[in-house]
């Protein structure tokens, strides 16, 4: 059976343990590729946790998933990264396993969500930081590339919270 939806997928948490993402059916997800040392993580972060902390209750849930393509900046080991993004950056959100957002060896998850908005430019993730906002029915609603401030996908938020 094809992929109808993130909920079809299953990843893995920062222990290893399998995730089913049907867990958040219903939910609006942003899900971003972080880097700890990258220069956007900082600002990122902080927005990151600035939009959990206004919507969570209304049903948004972010996760991130660590990724060192992008010039070895998330070199850590799986625990390490869980322990700076929870501590130095305070997230509050799942951070997953390590992955590969690009290339033979991508999560599944990140093709499909690159195979929903891609193109010809776009299939590729460019940099740390790209997010992807899934609708609450676990399809992909929008992409936008790294440069692009958390707080400006608010807009778009609270739109998909509120159908």
């Amino acid at each position: 059976m094809a992929t109808q939806s993130i909920h079809d997928f299953t990843v893995k948490d920062f222990k290893g343990r399998d995730v089913n993402l049907s867990i958040y059916e219903g939910k609006v997800l942003l899900i971003v590729n972080v880097a700890s040392n990258c220069g956007l993580a900082s600002s990122n972060y902080a927005e990151l946790a600035t939009l959990y902390d206004r919507y969570k209750d209304q049903g948004l849930e972010i996760l991130a998933f660590p990724c060192n393509q992008f010039g070895s900046q998330e070199p850590g080991t799986d625990e390490q990264i869980q322990e700076l993004a929870c501590t130095h950056f305070r997230a509050q959100y799942p951070i997953f396993r390590k992955i590969d957002v690009n290339g033979a060896n991508a999560a599944p998850i990140y093709k499909y969500m690159k195979s929903m908005k891609g193109g010809l430019f776009w299939s590729s993730l460019k940099w740390n930081f790209t997010k992807f906002l899934i609708d609450k029915n676990g399809r992909v609603f929008n992409r936008y590339p790294p440069i692009t401030s958390p707080l400006k996908l608010e807009k778009d938020i609270k739109k998909l919270l509120e159908n």
